[in-house]
């Protein structure tokens, strides 16, 4: 099913929930509430089952956590069983926001499949996983690549691999580096990306900035995917990079925005009626500047060129200088083609 028809809406707001839930069902539920507040599409989370994914011997990227021996430990902590992602994903539906979750292995893609999942988000570092991206392929449901770690070589091999239509596949733009500096958020890429694979095109940013996003928006990216935090968490593994809710609202709006404005159909060789209206009030029209006397004959001293318009423009002055007046007029009053002898 196209991505557009699957979520009704020519655009996708993502919040990336990821680990901020710190293994905490409660926190967890706390933030779709955030997320669906601040009128995000859908809310991601990863589904970690450390036996199926990792092993000892994987090491930390950063050591952020005292409470884990190591890096599998703390994937252990970060599983929740599948009577706690059906809560999740009931929760999802109650709110109105789509849900979704990155899977780590087979067995994650086994579960969220049984959760009745619609869509699939394949992170960074699983984008050259292909035995991952066969088993997705199997399921037919849409895909969203993330980029972060991909070359535009390894991202045709994922297309290749994945084999679906254009308008059932989206590639993000993405930079791995948390949280992300201006110079490395690559939108110069999203076009690449368009031309490249004539795709959905859109940006997973951790800037922890609204910019980024919007900026992609004006770009023609269609799909934004931000992380969020609880607005007291500022230590968790993704919270330099994350969005608060109110920040996150701000985004949603400032998209929003961004894509009316860039379907809007305004056509510059034409005014509209209101344009029309405020063409008069704002315009000028050529007055007397003084008060003047039928007979007299007309010089370019005695006409001053004020608002509003609707009478004579300024172009018309050469055509009214040196002819006599048939009226006497007031200074300030209009000039018309009828208060002098054109012959």
């Amino acid at each position: 099913m196209p991505l557009d028809v699957l979520l009704g809406r020519d655009h996708l707001v993502i919040a990336e929930i990821a680990q901020a839930h710190d293994g905490n069902l409660d926190v967890a539920h706390e933030l779709i509430d955030s997320a669906a507040r601040a009128g995000a599409h859908a809310v991601k989370f990863q589904t970690h089952i450390a036996a199926a994914e990792s092993t000892r011997r994987e090491p930390w990227r950063v050591k952020f956590s005292s409470k884990d021996v190591d890096r599998f430990a703390y994937w252990q902590r970060m599983e929740f069983s599948e009577r706690q992602w059906r809560e999740l994903k009931s929760h999802c539906d109650e709110c109105g926001v789509e849900f979704m979750s990155s899977p780590f292995s087979p067995q994650a893609v086994d579960l969220l499949m049984s959760l009745g999942i619609r869509l699939w988000k394949v992170a960074s570092g699983e984008v050259f996983n292909l035995q991952l991206l066969e088993q997705l392929k199997e399921t037919e449901l849409p895909i969203i690549l993330s980029s972060g770690l991909s070359t535009v070589s390894d991202l045709r091999t994922a297309v290749q691999v994945v084999a679906r239509e254009s308008n059932q596949l989206a590639v993000l733009q993405c930079a791995t580096q948390y949280p992300t500096t201006p110079e490395l958020v690559g939108l110069n890429v999203i076009a690449e990306l368009r031309r490249e694979f004539g795709c959905v095109v859109g940006i997973s940013d951790h800037t922890a900035t609204i910019f980024s996003s919007i900026a992609a928006a004006a770009l023609g990216a269609r799909v934004f995917e931000v992380h969020i935090r609880a607005d007291e968490d500022h230590t968790g593994p993704d919270a330099s990079s994350s969005l608060s809710g109110d920040e996150l609202r701000e985004l949603v709006r400032g998209i929003e925005f961004v894509r009316i404005a860039m379907q809007s159909q305004v056509d510059k060789h034409s005014l509209t009626p209101d344009q029309e209206q405020l063409r008069r009030i704002f315009g000028r029209s050529l007055v007397a500047s003084r008060k003047l006397v039928s007979g007299e004959t007309l010089q370019s001293a005695d006409v001053a060129y004020k608002k509003p318009g609707g009478g004579l423009r300024y172009e018309d002055l050469s055509e009214m200088v040196g002819r006599k007046l048939r009226r006497s007029l007031d200074a300030d009053d209009a000039l018309s083609r009828d208060d002098v002898e054109m012959n």
